[in-house]
């Protein structure tokens, strides 16, 4: 049945189901079981099944043993919202690098890693060069700390297993139990910061956001000579967070295309994958 939304436009239910799966399928990396969509999107399974077929349907989404998946990953952008003054991550993440004067990063845990699916381009505030590996080192950087911290008991445990937290500077703090210990006292509603325990010269810190079932994170870096910056600009980031992203007045957009065979992998914001400026996001 037809609803209203606030400015008085006609909205199609049917239709705003069908984005709300299509996003849900989005923040699962491109691949979900009907199940889990209709968790997700708080949606009764049969309700959830009829608009899956209708989507395979119109080639938007396909269907395996496995379940369904995104049709064209690479290509599809889902709007998050209609609301005024939205904007891709890319956009978004490009004007808050500007108004904070820091680099930013979007990340998220999906499929048991930590990934950067977006980092802001700014040459006055370049991302931090990804010497260690993002993913395997999230204990040591705020980002990674933040989406830790959101994980339940045995995911974290599973993470830590497969990811040890070993030393990267004279700063990080290392081992199983100490991260324990520091994720259970973080205050909570607090940005975490971190100083140089990733890379010697850079502070971070890092917000929680929520972006449908997946843990995530808001982040920003700045060079260890603005340190004294960190606490006061954590604090802006976790208010932006709240006032923007939380209103909804974020957008999901597509992912970078696939390189063909034979060419090098990445695009500026992805773990690995150098900037022109020949630096790398983290």
């Amino acid at each position: 049945m037809p609803d209203r939304s606030p400015t008085g436009q006609t909205l199609i239910q049917s239709v705003q189901r069908a984005v709300h799966l299509l996003r849900a399928l989005d923040h699962r990396g491109g691949s979900a079981s009907a199940k889990q969509l209709a968790r997700d999107t708080d949606l009764p399974l049969p309700t959830a099944y009829h608009l899956l077929r209708t989507l395979c349907h119109e080639g938007l989404v396909t269907k395996d043993r496995h379940g369904y998946a995104l049709a064209d990953p690479d290509g599809l952008a889902v709007p998050q919202s209609s609301a005024p003054g939205s904007l891709p991550t890319q956009e978004w993440a490009d004007r808050l690098s500007l108004e904070l004067d820091a680099a930013v990063y979007f990340v998220v845990y999906r499929e048991g890693e930590i990934r950067v699916t977006t980092a802001s381009r700014n040459p006055d505030c370049p991302p931090v060069t990804e010497w260690a590996d993002f993913r395997l080192t999230g204990h040591a950087h705020a980002a990674g700390q933040v989406l830790l911290a959101q994980l339940g008991d045995e995911e974290r445990a599973d993470h830590l297993d497969r990811h040890p937290a070993t030393p990267l500077t004279r700063h990080t703090v290392a081992g199983r139990t100490a991260i324990e210990r520091r994720l259970a006292s973080q205050r909570r509603g607090t940005p975490f910061l971190e100083y140089e325990e990733y890379a010697l010269g850079s502070v971070c810190a890092a917000v929680p956001i929520t972006v449908g079932s997946s843990a995530a994170a808001l982040a920003i870096s700045l060079p260890s000579a603005r340190t004294a910056d960190l606490k006061p600009l954590a604090q802006r980031l976790q208010d932006r967070a709240e006032s923007v992203l939380l209103d909804r007045t974020f957008s999901i957009t597509p992912r970078a295309p696939r390189t063909a065979p034979g060419t090098r992998e990445g695009a500026p914001g992805v773990p690995g994958a150098p900037s022109r400026s020949g630096r790398q996001a983290s």
